[in-house]
């Protein structure tokens, strides 16, 4: 079935972003990083931002530029919290398109293992099975 629309996209995927901010492991390593990252989804189109130091999440309104914008569908956006997509070989596949500082997102990319079955937890209880990749 996929994503409804672009609030469900920022409220589902905008989920593990809140969860890494809450843990108290993960947390910190995320605000250490100063990245601010603009998501550009397709299928719905949503646009999120993700202000790492300020560990604010929006549609970009009223946030410092980007240091990097990812390009995907949001159906590949939600297989990756799930674990299912391999972050440098959907980039070099094209599934996935970066502009900006690729090195920093890489660096991130390890921190978001553990959020894993936090998003599909999340979805679960939502009833959005549908969402679940198997």
């Amino acid at each position: 079935m996929g994503f409804q629309d672009a609030d469900e996209v920022r409220h589902f995927i905008g989920s593990v972003f809140r969860a890494g901010f809450d843990d108290p492991e993960i947390g910190p390593r995320m605000v250490a990083t100063g990245l601010v990252v603009r998501f550009a989804f397709t299928e719905p189109d949503a646009e999120m931002v993700v202000d790492m130091a300020r560990q604010e999440i929006g549609d970009g309104a009223g946030m410092p530029a980007p240091d990097a914008t990812m390009h995907m569908s949001a159906d590949t956006g939600s297989a990756y919290w799930q674990g299912k997509v391999n972050l440098p070989l959907a980039m070099a596949r094209q599934r996935i398109r970066v502009d900006g500082n690729v090195a920093s997102l890489l660096k991130l990319a390890p921190l978001g293992k553990k959020l894993f079955p936090l998003y599909v937890d999340t979805l679960r209880a939502a009833g959005r099975e549908d969402l679940v990749v198997a």
